[in-house]
């Protein structure tokens, strides 16, 4: 398939009802870009955080919106507020909280789109995030070149 060029509105995308207060909108799907990228918008509760995760195949880049967040990429910890851009290179352990005092919205895409592929095949079961045991996710991410490599470390 051949990526063509389209446009998501603000009030367009898949929704993921993934915990309460915390949800996401897919936004670019991978089979809309012909694999090349996939991209979803979080809102992210206080204190809603990561397992240490790597991705075998997809970069990753985390853009915050709104609220605070602290990335652990690799061994360096960075705090950041609205315009924060972070960068995750394919194999490096990574994971993210929010740190801030209100809910955080964070834009984030996957290239090629392996691995946000995962994040398409979690939204479909429509279940939040918590329903989900540590086998079945598990199973969900290893088709995507994704695994949780540590528990989450902040």
């Amino acid at each position: 398939m051949n990526a063509r060029g389209l446009v998501v509105m603000p009030d367009q995308g898949l929704l993921w009802n993934m915990a309460p207060g915390r949800s996401a909108v897919l936004k670019l799907l991978s089979e809309e870009t012909a694999e090349s990228v996939m991209m979803f918008e979080e809102t992210v509760p206080t204190g809603g955080q990561t397992s240490i995760q790597l991705h075998h195949d997809s970069d990753e880049v985390a853009y915050v919106l709104r609220g605070e967040i602290t990335f652990k990429i690799g061994y360096q910890v960075t705090v950041g507020g609205p315009g924060t851009c972070a960068f995750i290179p394919r194999g490096t352990g990574h994971a993210w909280k929010n740190t801030g005092t209100e809910a955080a919205r964070v834009l984030f895409l996957y290239t090629p789109a392996r691995a946000g592929k995962m994040f398409e095949e979690a939204s479909r079961l429509q279940r939040p995030v918590a329903a989900i045991d540590r086998d079945e996710a598990a199973e969900l991410m290893r088709p995507h070149g994704t695994e949780t490599i540590g528990p989450p470390p902040f």
